[in-house]
């Protein structure tokens, strides 16, 4: 029992290091889009092609991949589409950028499928070989990755901050400062020259995050097992051609569940409140009013909090109940987006800049473990296709608030966002209300190690929403 509970703690790490180190890199650099490429909104559209993209191959790859690569593979290959990204950024310009993104994207949702499959997987074995509940584990999993994942904030942004403040030379006129937060509206405002950092500093900075990304890919590489190895292969010889079309489908056909339907709205909101913080916040609140190279300092505010706050809210779930832990993300958020709608910011406010990213961190750690986890439990025999909706639905909310950055007042975003929360707020009390979270029985443990994915049917649906 040791031996295998030493081994299944040290797969959970292993996951949630590599991808702290995969996205020390992403998180890194796609919080600097909106202000490094901002002529034209360049890095804004990048970001909504990221997520456009990741729509588009949830529809498809991740339940495809997990059962014919198996979830260690799709991770690894998954993560080489993300350094790309990193490549594109070298010599940014529509053709690079847009398709380094795209190639990005459609590595995007298959490496978030498999982590939550694989953290699943191992969540119900531990449960079974402990004779504990599935579903507390699999929270005390997704909170122990949160705590690790998140932090990659903290060093990719503290990257980013030390090397961008060799340039002594970014300043922000003090016209500039007219034109930040949400009180005026300007279309096209785009970051003064004088706010941006020399461009061998940008290219330091990308040389670092494709190191930190190439070592992710082989740790993970050389010290993830392979847990589902046997059913993948199983897979591939037994059902991979027969089964395609069913395959395929599988995102699609788990629409049937009401559940699902009732969980869209708080999947979307997670895009929706990441991508006010990433392209908004840092763009006309710190970049305008402090300088880009303030930008990683900020954000390793968030970053920690949600790091620290991801691990609490993974234990304390199973002693509060996710209807709290929801509200309490839900007050946060709207206490945010009230204070960034009136506040007008100034360098002399500097702890400000540091109280809403902080704020931030801990109602986002609420929203990412909370529904990882939620999305596990109650699709378990249908895990692959689950989280591929949610990473589709995640994804289309990042594009939506993406592709209107560009052409609407940053009011007329806060506004969207409020509604969206609200929205948001109603369908999930109302599921919890229609259909509360089942428990986890002994016999549930071996469901979703064995479920084929491809057999959601009718019956399956009317028997799941009784439960």
């Amino acid at each position: 029992m040791k031996k295998f509970m030493s081994r299944t703690t040290k797969n959970v790490l292993v996951v949630s290091f590599g991808f702290l180190l995969l996205f020390t890199a992403y998180g890194g650099l796609q919080s600097l889009q909106s202000s490094l490429n901002a002529e034209d909104g360049m890095g804004v559209i990048s970001l909504s092609v990221i997520y456009g993209a990741i729509v588009l191959s949830s529809m498809f790859l991740p339940p495809i991949m997990i059962k014919n690569l198996g979830c260690k593979w799709t991770i690894v290959l998954s993560m080489g589409c993300y350094v790309a990204y990193s490549f594109g950024n070298l010599a940014p310009g529509w053709p690079s950028l847009m398709t380094t993104s795209a190639i990005l994207g459609m590595g995007g949702s298959p490496l978030w499928a498999a982590k939550c499959t694989y953290l699943t997987i191992s969540g119900n074995r531990r449960g079974q070989e402990i004779n504990k509940k599935g579903q507390d584990l699999i929270n005390q999993y997704f909170g122990i990755f949160f705590f690790i994942f998140q932090s990659s904030a903290v060093w990719g942004n503290l990257m980013s901050s030390l090397i961008f403040g060799q340039d002594t030379s970014i300043e922000v006129p003090e016209e500039n400062l007219q034109f930040c937060g949400a009180i005026t509206c300007v279309e096209n405002f785009t970051v003064a020259n004088s706010t941006l950092p020399a461009r061998h500093l940008v290219n330091t900075l990308l040389g670092c995050y494709i190191g930190v990304g190439v070592l992710a890919i082989i740790f993970v590489a050389v010290f993830l097992d392979n847990i589902d190895r046997d059913l993948a292969s199983e897979f591939r010889k037994t059902k991979g051609n027969r089964s395609f079309c069913s395959t395929f489908l599988a995102t699609f056909k788990l629409l049937r569940d009401p559940r699902l339907l009732l969980l869209i709205p708080l999947t979307m909101y997670s895009g929706f409140e990441q991508s006010f913080l990433f392209g908004e916040y840092t763009k006309n609140y710190v970049t305008c009013a402090l300088g880009i190279h303030y930008v990683g300092f900020v954000m390793i505010c968030f970053g920690a909090t949600n790091s620290l706050c991801s691990f609490a809210f993974g234990r304390l779930a199973k002693y509060t109940g996710r209807i709290a832990l929801f509200s309490l993300a839900a007050v946060t958020n709207l206490g945010c987006f009230l204070g960034l709608l009136y506040w007008e910011p100034h360098p002399n406010q500097l702890g400000v800049f540091f109280v809403f990213p902080a704020l931030w961190g801990m109602a986002d750690a609420v929203w990412q473990t909370q529904t990882n986890a939620l999305y596990g439990i109650l699709f378990a025999e249908h895990k692959e296709a689950a989280f591929a909706n949610y990473r589709m639905w995640e994804s289309l909310g990042f594009v939506i608030a993406f592709a209107y950055s560009t052409f609407i007042c940053l009011s007329t975003k806060i506004y969207i966002a409020l509604t969206v929360l609200g929205l948001t707020m109603v369908t999930y009390l109302y599921n919890e209300y229609k259909h509360p979270t089942p428990p986890v029985t002994t016999d549930d443990l071996h469901k979703p190690e064995k479920a084929e994915l491809t057999e959601l049917n009718d019956k399956d649906v009317i028997s799941q929403t009784k439960m």
